[in-house]
């Protein structure tokens, strides 16, 4: 396999993936994308007159990480000598040195460009007019995709710079690393050796490293046999009545739990750019024949959603793209109480698969979104380790990474744009080792408010919705008090008293933003809050906004009661809503259009256009399959839900 990886690699473009658009300020421009080797690349800027300046990559503009033999991430950050025109479409190239000669994006990938252009265009808007977001993309699940439809948005507005939209937010889970499918992992498994992706050790596993766990009889579909176990985060209950050990990682997808570094690049690779699935084959091998059945329907949708990934990447080159992880970026129940992180952390193994998962992240997701946020330190680390990889090198990164506590980001866009990190901020309960730990401590919430105080509007990006179904969260309080969290994966921010309470008096605060837009997503399925102070002049107007997800649903037998079920319960009038946490809250849910329900299911991209005072003027979601979802504004209603 060795001699098969090194000839098709010679054969391998330049570029495997992106370019993705990422951080874009008119003093800012900042690209992520990967190539099969080390090129010399010069980053051009051009308005329609033509060139305006250019940029050769070097180590004081970008970051080459040498992710494997011939695979190679430029995490690109420059700082234009003139600024970027707002509002105004102007375009980019990469010009690669091929050979003594220059090739340009239109001759490399010529699939990126839409008709009529020579080259990727973009508009930057610093008032946020037009927002697409979306979360919960996995690949296998049988639905179309939900992103094609940033790259059919962009299509029908590329010439007319006032209807593009201003940015796409991932609000989580873009990739899923503990839900693989079996012809995926065998697919990221090709791309490894295709690409020379490094190797590792694995510590406390019962495997020696990583080309032992590709080798081994549990490798597809049976990986938890594999996955480290501990006593550690059993219940009380668990204990009184001697149950068995517990897994770690409890995801029900987890038979194909992503694990080594080189499998998540991979991944990443694999979900974001076409250009690999031409060099692969995905035909069923090392399978046992018990899941070749589950392989053959998983391939059939592997290979639809591989065929919309030339217009998923041209999309992310034609629009600044921003992102937060949720819990399916590393692992399900990833912090969710005090005695996970304890089993979690405390083992070397799924430290590790952690640590990785966490690696990935930043590489292809959390640097672009504000590379100022980490420090020549933390840089030193990654450099250290990509340029020679060891495992000692491999887990000081990782400890670093652990320790970082900069994952969020503002966008100093009108409104100002505000993204938290609800994952490593987390809030410990003190009563219970198995109780749900609050989404952000209460550093973090003091850090939200100053970030909040004195703006007129502002639009929050929360991967959990701070306004969530209230039926769904007394289910899963309910779970919690019999010690099973993780179970129903209990997050939600009124799950923690402190957290909660300390979330509601900010919104309460004074200070708070008049217009307040909440963006979220992890459900699974879709719908919009509008949100007021109960008996109190000039509350602020809140709107809680959740699409979910981009390729992903609640099982579609089962909204339809629960949404029913919660409008019994917690109508305007039940009594029930005065033992909630929100009873000083007004909550009124909004009906989408041509449907009985207020719980919009099906994969889509969510789309909120804003007025000039951040303020929604429509919410929709872009179906997967092409329909419109309205959520119209139910002024004069009486409120359907209020707790």
């Amino acid at each position: 396999m060795e001699t098969k990886g090194n000839l098709m690699a010679e054969v391998l473009p330049d570029l495997l993936a992106g370019p993705v658009v990422r951080r874009l300020l008119p003093q800012q421009m900042v690209l992520w994308f990967v190539c099969s080797r080390r090129v010399d690349v010069v980053v051009e800027l051009y308005r329609p007159d033509g060139l305006i300046e250019s940029h050769p990559l070097n180590a004081e503009n970008t970051e080459r990480l040498p992710i494997g033999e011939h695979a190679f991430v430029y995490l690109v950050n420059i700082a234009p000598e003139t600024a970027l025109p707002l509002g105004e479409r102007f375009e980019y190239d990469l010009k690669f040195g091929v050979d003594g000669a220059e090739m340009a994006l239109a001759q490399l990938q010529p699939s990126l460009l839409y008709p009529g252009e020579k080259r990727p265009s973009l508009v930057i808007k610093t008032q946020l007019d037009q927002v697409l977001h979306g979360s919960c993309r996995k690949p296998h699940y049988p639905s179309d995709d939900g992103l094609l439809q940033a790259d059919q948005a962009l299509q029908t507005s590329i010439n007319n710079d006032a209807e593009r939209p201003a940015l796409l937010l991932m609000s989580g889970d873009q990739i899923y690393a503990d839900d693989v499918a079996g012809p995926m992992l065998t697919a990221i498994h090709q791309v490894i050796r295709l690409l020379g992706l490094h190797s590792e050790t694995l510590s406390g596993a019962n495997v020696d490293d990583s080309e032992a766990l590709y080798r081994d009889t549990s490798c597809y579909y049976q990986r938890e046999n594999l996955l480290p176990h501990n006593r550690a985060n059993e219940t009380l209950r668990d204990k009184f009545f001697g149950g068995a050990r517990k897994p770690i990682f409890t995801a029900d997808g987890a038979h194909n739990h992503l694990i080594t570094l080189g499998e998540v690049m991979a991944m990443y690779l694999l979900v974001w750019s076409p250009t690999l699935w031409a060099h692969i084959q995905t035909n069923v091998v090392d399978v046992q024949e018990d899941y070749q059945d589950r392989y053959l329907e998983e391939q059939k949708q592997l290979a639809h959603f591989a065929e919309g990934l030339p217009r998923v990447q041209r999309a992310l080159a034609h629009l600044p793209v921003y992102m937060i992880f949720d819990d399916h970026d590393v692992t399900d129940d990833w912090n969710l109480t005090r005695g996970w992180e304890e089993a979690a952390y405390g083992h070397p193994f799924s430290r590790r698969i952690i640590g990785n998962a966490l690696i990935g992240y930043w590489v292809c997701q959390g640097w672009g979104n504000a590379p100022e946020n980490f420090s020549d330190e933390l840089l030193s680390f990654v450099r250290d380790y990509f340029d020679a990889p060891d495992d000692q090198k491999q887990n000081t990164l990782i400890d670093g990474f652990l320790e970082f506590d900069r994952w969020h980001y503002t966008l100093p866009t009108s409104p100002k744009l505000v993204v938290l990190d609800t994952r490593t901020h987390r809030w410990w309960s003190e009563s219970s080792l198995s109780k749900p730990s609050g989404l952000m401590d209460w550093e973090a919430m003091s850090e939200l408010q100053q970030e909040l105080i004195d703006e007129s509007a502002v639009v929050i990006v929360s991967p959990a919705p701070i306004f969530g179904v209230k039926l769904i969260e007394t289910i899963q309080r309910a779970f919690t008090y019999f010690g099973h969290a993780l179970t129903v994966d209990a997050e939600n921010w009124m799950a923690h008293p402190g957290s909660a309470n300390t979330l509601l008096n900010i919104i309460r605060h004074p200070k708070t933003p008049q217009n307040f837009v909440i963006l979220s997503g992890d459900v699974h399925y879709s719908f919009v809050y509008d949100v007021v102070i109960r008996h109190r002049k000039n509350s602020p107007n809140i709107w809680q906004i959740t699409c979910s997800g981009m390729k992903n649903e609640f099982p579609a037998q089962l909204l339809p009661w629960l949404d029913r079920i919660n409008r019994m319960m917690y109508g305007s009038r039940s009594p029930l809503n005065w033992f909630t946490k929100r009873r000083h809250m007004r909550i009124k849910a909004r009906r989408p259009t041509a449907e009985p329900n207020h719980l919009h299911n099906g994969s889509g991209l969510g789309l909120v256009r804003l007025g000039s005072e951040g303020q929604p003027l429509s919410i929709e979601v872009l179906g997967a399959n092409g329909s419109r979802t309205a959520f119209p504004d139910p002024k004069g209603e009486q409120p359907l839900v209020s707790d």
